[in-house]
């Protein structure tokens, strides 16, 4: 019963399927004939599509060809019309060649006819020049030569006067102020002529003294010169024994010292030290003193004690007979002077004058120029940077950066060049004026010439035939030019140059 049972549900369940399948099968073919119809149909529209397009397609393609022949036509109308212009131009271009032409052969025969000219007209020109040659009995490169030195000589002349005219109205107002200025200045510093020098002779009462002095076997002059730094030259000047040192300072100690002992008459090694050792002490003291005072005269406070001591090293330093503490002090109160006068800064211009020449006070101790050694130890010890140019400049060493520097120079050179401030050897002065004359008499022209006022002036003398009234100028302008550049001298040197001319004649 069961087996039939199960059977039964096998054979229904089998044809459950088979008829499923069947079924499945129809409906896919009922799919299959539904999409072949839609394809039909999308197929169908896509055609009549097609021919709307190819249909639109024509008419625009015959549009196109309508334009694009109406263009061409348009086109070739232009192209004709060009090239009517071109031919048009062709033909003026033809006419124009052809006047070239004719213009080229004309200008052809014109050339030619002006180098047969231009080939007479150099002919005649040889044929002149020879002639002027012959009969100015001068070639060619001569009178070329002659006519150059005419020019330039009215050139020259021509300069030489506006030059003289421009210096005659520089200077109608400025040499009158500045003479005014430094006339005024002298006036109020008012100070004496400095002629004192250290010296270097010790006077003695007699003759006797100079073997005390010398001692037993030179001991006593042997221990004078090892304490003081010193040589002590004993010769046969009555009543006198020379002391010599580099130094000034040390040359005043042993001076002072020598007369110290000459006056307690107790010379010997150890009373030789010890007065040594005392007046180094008062000098050096005294030297403190007049750096201060100096400081005070010339209205200069707040410097550096190192300064001032070597300030007052200058009281035994001469320069041609100055004294340099008081050119210094004089420098300083006539550049504070000019200063007020100008406008300008009259403390750097007093602290500059008085600290110009303090180089002076080491120089023979490190080397260099005095400006220089002057101006690095002030910097050294704070000496404002422009001040420290001042010390620098006043002999041009370096560039001068204010009008202070330019004022301390012309203090400087008032100070040493006014009447009596300096005193020079014979020899020098000597040297001076023959230096000045030789530099007169090497310029063409010149006749003779004499230094005069102590070389403080040079009169030159010139052919009148060779040099003309205006050529004068010039040359008292380029021997003043010389001497600037190959002398060294105090103040300045007027350079005048005389022509005088003299006619001459006989009664018979």
């Amino acid at each position: 019963m069961n087996l039939t049972w199960v059977i039964a549900v096998v054979i229904a369940l089998v044809a459950g399927a088979v008829i499923g399948y069947f079924l499945r099968q129809l409906q896919l073919e009922r799919n299959v004939r539904g999409r072949q119809a839609e394809a039909e149909r999308l197929l169908e529209d896509a055609r009549t599509k097609a021919r709307d397009v190819e249909l639109e397609a024509r008419d625009q393609a015959l549009s196109i060809r309508d334009e694009a022949e109406k263009e061409l036509t348009r086109r070739r109308s232009e192209l004709s019309k060009e090239e009517e212009r071109i031919q048009n131009r062709r033909a003026d271009l033809d006419r124009r060649m052809d006047d070239l032409e004719k213009r080229d052969q004309n200008l052809a025969k014109r050339q030619s006819s002006l180098d047969r000219k231009a080939n007479d007209l150099e002919q005649r020109q040889e044929q002149i020049v020879v002639e002027l040659e012959r009969v100015s009995s001068m070639t060619r490169d001569e009178a070329k030569n002659q006519l150059l030195q005419e020019v330039e000589r009215e050139a020259r002349t021509d300069m030489v006067r506006i030059i003289r005219q421009i210096e005659e109205e520089a200077q109608h107002e400025g040499e009158k102020r500045a003479r005014e200025l430094i006339a005024d200045a002298i006036q109020r510093v008012a100070s004496d002529h400095v002629s004192e020098i250290t010296v270097s002779v010790v006077p003695l009462p007699s003759d006797d003294m100079k073997g005390r002095i010398i001692g037993r076997n030179g001991r006593n002059i042997r221990s004078f010169e090892q304490a003081a730094g010193v040589d002590v030259v004993v010769d046969d000047t009555p009543e006198a024994v020379t002391i010599s040192c580099f130094d000034p300072v040390r040359r005043e100690v042993a001076r002072r010292a020598m007369a110290a002992l000459v006056l307690d008459g107790r010379i010997h090694p150890a009373q030789i030290e010890k007065i040594v050792s005392d007046e180094r002490k008062d000098v050096e003291r005294l030297i403190v003193e007049e750096g201060e005072q100096a400081a005070f005269d010339a209205g200069v406070p707040g410097l550096h004690p190192e300064i001032m001591k070597k300030l007052g090293r200058l009281k035994f330093r001469t320069s041609y007979g100055q004294n340099q503490l008081a050119h210094a002090v004089e420098s300083a109160q006539l550049a504070g002077v000019i200063a007020a006068e100008l406008g300008a800064d009259t403390e750097i211009a007093k602290a500059g004058g008085l600290l110009h020449d303090i180089g002076k006070a080491m120089d023979h101790e490190v080397e260099g120029t005095h400006a220089a050694i002057g101006a690095e130890f002030c910097k050294r010890y704070g000496v404002s940077a422009n001040i420290v140019n001042v010390i620098g400049a006043h002999h041009k060493e370096v560039e001068q950066e204010s009008v202070e520097a330019v004022i301390v120079e012309a203090a400087d050179a008032i100070s040493g060049a006014r009447p009596g401030a300096r005193r020079e050897s014979l020899e020098q002065y000597i040297k001076r004026v023959r230096a000045l004359e030789e530099i007169a008499n090497s310029f063409d022209g010149v006749n003779q010439s004499y230094a005069l006022q102590a070389g403080r002036e040079i009169r030159v003398i010139v052919r009148p035939e060779d040099i003309n009234d205006l050529e004068s100028t010039r040359l008292a302008r380029d021997v003043a030019k010389k001497i600037e550049e190959g002398m060294q001298y105090p103040g300045q040197i007027k350079v005048t140059v005389i022509r005088e001319t003299r006619s001459v004649d006989y009664a018979k």
